[in-house]
C-alpha cells in the first residue's frame, strides 16, 4: 500500500473521489459538496488557518487503486486545554481493512506527534463542530447537511486502533405536525406573554445587527462547557452570509428579555435534500437545480444552534421559540420533520428540551480520542 500526501490538483481530487467510490452504492448517503469539503483545507476561506494547521492523505492499493484518505490538523486554540496536547483527524474514509485503517491512523499520528501532540481526536472538522463532526455509531439514515455519515465498519477501525469514546453526540427528530406535549405548551405560551419578553426573527437586512446578538448569547451561554472557545462577530457575521444561499429568516429565532438577547435558535432548511443529485459538483446545471429546488422547497430542517444567557435558562426561553417557530412553520404546509442535531451527552438541558417537546431518537455519533 501507497500513502501519500495530498500537494497537487491530481491527489486533491482523489481525495474526494475516495467518498464518492466508497458510497456508490449506498442509497442514504449524499455526497458532501466538493466546495465545502476544499474549504476546509483553503486558507482563504477556513479562518482556522490563522491559528492552525493540517495536513491530508490519500492511500492506494498495490495495483494503484484508492482505498483510503484521512486529514490531520492542529488548532492551537484548543490543542493545549486538554491534560496532554491534543490534536484531531478527520475526513476519514477507507475500506474495511484494519491494515489499510492502521496506516492512515498511524500517518496521521505520526504528524501530529512531531508538531508536539501527544493525542488525537477523531473524527472532527478543522473548523466550527456543526459541520464533518462525529463517527456515526447508530441511525445509518440518510443524514442532513453537514451532518457526517458512515459505514456501520468505521467504529470498529477506530476501536481496534485504539480510540477511546469522549462523548456521545445525540441527534433527535422531530415531527413538525404532531402537536407539542400539553404541559410543553402551556408553559411555552405563558412565557410568550410574559411583558418585557419579545420574539423576533432574522431580517437579512439587519444581518449584521442579529449577528451580535447571537454572539452575545452564544458566549454567554456555552461560556462554562469544557474547552469552550467563545466566537467573534467576524467569524459569525462571515457564517450568516454563507447561510444566505438557504436560510429562510423566519426560521431563525431571538427571544429577547427587556431587549437583552437572551435566548437563540438557528434553524435551516435541509439543503442536502436540493444537493442529493449533485454527486457533489456545483456546476451552471447543479447552480440552476439548487436554485429551483429552493424555490420548490424542503420537507426537512435542521436546528443548528439553540443557546440561552446562563441567568435565563429556567425562564422557559426555548419553548416560546419552538411556538414561534410552529406558528410560521404549520401553515406552509411543507416542512414534515425538524432534525435537533446535535447535542452532546454532557448537556442534560439541552437533551431535557428535546424530551420535552415529544421528539425521538435519530441518530448517534461519537467524538473518539487515542492517546499516544
Amino acid at each position: 500500500m501507497t500513502i501519500q500526501e495530498v500537494n497537487s490538483k491530481k491527489t486533491a481530487r482523489e481525495f474526494l473521489d475516495l467518498a464518492r467510490q466508497l458510497y456508490k452504492n449506498d442509497d442514504f448517503w449524499v455526497c458532501p459538496l466538493d466546495k465545502d469539503v476544499n474549504a476546509v483545507f483553503d486558507p482563504k476561506q477556513n479562518i482556522f488557518h490563522s491559528h492552525g494547521s493540517c495536513t491530508r492523505w490519500i492511500l492506494k492499493s498495490p495495483d494503484g487503486k484508492l482505498i483510503g484518505r484521512i486529514a490531520a490538523f492542529i488548532n492551537e486554540h484548543k490543542a493545549y486545554q486538554e491534560a496532554q496536547p491534543t490534536g484531531g483527524i478527520g475526513f476519514f474514509e477507507c475500506i474495511n481493512d484494519t491494515e489499510a485503517a492502521t496506516l492512515l491512523f498511524d500517518t496521521a499520528k505520526q504528524w501530529l506527534e512531531e508538531r508536539g501532540m501527544k493525542a488525537m481526536d477523531g473524527p472532527i472538522n478543522f473548523g466550527e463542530n456543526d459541520s464533518f463532526w462525529g463517527l456515526l455509531i447508530e441511525g445509518f439514515t440518510t443524514p442532513s447537511y453537514g451532518m457526517n455519515y458512515h459505514h456501520p465498519y468505521y467504529q470498529k477501525l477506530f476501536e481496534d486502533y485504539g480510540f477511546i469514546k469522549q462523548y456521545e453526540q445525540i441527534t433527535n427528530h422531530l415531527e413538525v405536525n404532531k402537536p407539542f406535549p400539553e404541559r410543553f405548551t402551556k408553559i411555552a405560551n405563558w412565557v410568550a406573554n410574559k411583558p418585557g419578553y419579545t420574539f423576533k426573527h432574522l431580517e437579512a437586512g439587519k444581518l449584521e445587527e442579529f449577528a451580535k446578538d447571537f454572539v452575545e448569547i452564544y458566549n454567554d451561554a456555552w461560556k462554562d462547557f469544557k474547552n469552550f472557545v467563545p466566537l467573534n462577530l467576524k467569524n459569525v457575521l462571515e457564517t450568516f452570509n454563507k447561510m444566505k444561499t438557504v436560510m429562510d429568516e423566519k426560521l431563525i429565532w431571538f427571544a429577547y428579555i427587556n431587549e437583552e438577547p437572551a435566548s437563540v435558535v438557528v434553524i435551516l432548511p435541509d439543503a442536502n435534500q436540493m444537493i442529493r443529485s449533485f454527486n457533489g459538483k456545483l456546476g451552471l446545471i447543479e447552480k440552476l437545480k439548487f436554485v429551483y429546488y429552493r424555490w420548490r422547497g424542503v420537507s426537512r430542517m435542521r436546528a443548528v444552534v439553540m443557546g440561552t444567557k446562563q441567568a435565563y435558562q429556567k425562564h422557559g426561553l426555548e419553548s416560546a421559540l419552538f411556538i414561534k417557530l410552529k406558528e410560521y412553520v404549520l401553515p406552509l404546509n411543507q416542512y414534515k420533520e425538524l432534525e435537533l442535531s446535535w447535542v452532546g451527552d454532557f448537556n442534560d438541558k439541552m437533551l431535557a428540551l428535546h424530551e420535552a417537546t415529544g421528539a425521538t431518537f435519530g441518530k448517534k455519533h461519537a467524538t473518539l480520542r487515542k492517546l499516544f
